[in-house]
């Protein structure tokens, strides 16, 4: 499979999302993180109209996305009500359950999404589930929580039925945990394929010390892949 085959279906399907879905009159616009969304915020710097719209970032890498491509700087407490979003995503079920997460932004990411009249998903083809969540991306659902309550949310998570719970590390650029933009740690929990997200994330966000989820249930509108063969797929409820 040729990269530059991927590159261009997730520039496909980037651009084919924006044009098929920016409404003429949006005045506020979410950005969310992620390869494919890098040629989201391009296409929205093409618009002539994009002196229009103020955009929202979900994190530090939309915002500089949003500052690249010329387009106009805002923030969530300016603007809580967001005309349409776009976002990646790490897993899509077949109903547009969604795992997001992985790179670290889930809390902003969800309150992007859930102040969005519209939120379309850009992904490539391998983040496309045949059913069920859990299938194609097998790191475990993130999980951000407070950093005093990672010891106890862990054993709650096995009691759960998680097949195996890690807290997420910085890797060779930071001694100890992940550090979210809110300052708190990030648990991946593995629970194999689910089959029911909307009941796991209620179970997990039960817990104390749990902030959000990474499963993002009953909040996309449709959601593009950029296809192997460079064509451009499209799911919708």
């Amino acid at each position: 499979m040729s990269t530059d085959l991927v590159e261009q279906a997730k520039k496909s399907a980037a651009y084919k999302a924006v044009d098929e879905n920016f409404p003429e009159s949006a005045k506020v616009v979410g950005i969310g993180s992620g390869s494919t969304v890098i040629y989201v915020a391009e296409r929205l710097g093409q618009l002539r109209n994009k002196s229009g719209f103020v955009c929202i970032p979900t994190g530090f890498q939309s915002k500089q996305l949003i500052i690249d491509n010329g387009l106009s700087l805002g923030s969530i407490e300016q603007y809580s009500n967001i005309d349409i979003a776009f976002d990646g995503a790490d897993e899509v079920d077949t109903d547009l359950n969604l795992i997001k997460g992985g790179g670290a932004c889930l809390f902003q990411e969800k309150l992007v999404a859930i102040a969005s009249k519209q939120f379309i998903v850009v992904a490539d083809y391998r983040k496309r589930s045949p059913s069920k969540l859990g299938i194609q991306w097998t790191k475990g659902v993130p999980i951000e929580i407070v950093p005093n309550s990672y010891a106890k949310i862990t054993n709650d998570l096995y009691d759960l039925g998680a097949k195996k719970v890690i807290l997420r590390q910085g890797g060779s650029s930071k001694a100890g945990p992940v550090v979210t933009d809110n300052n708190n740690f990030l648990i991946d929990a593995d629970f194999g394929e689910i089959a029911d997200p909307v009941k796991l994330h209620t179970q997990i966000k039960l817990l104390v010390g749990v902030v959000e989820t990474g499963l993002f249930t009953d909040i996309t509108t449709k959601a593009y892949f950029g296809e192997e063969n460079g064509q451009v797929g499209v799911l919708t409820k």
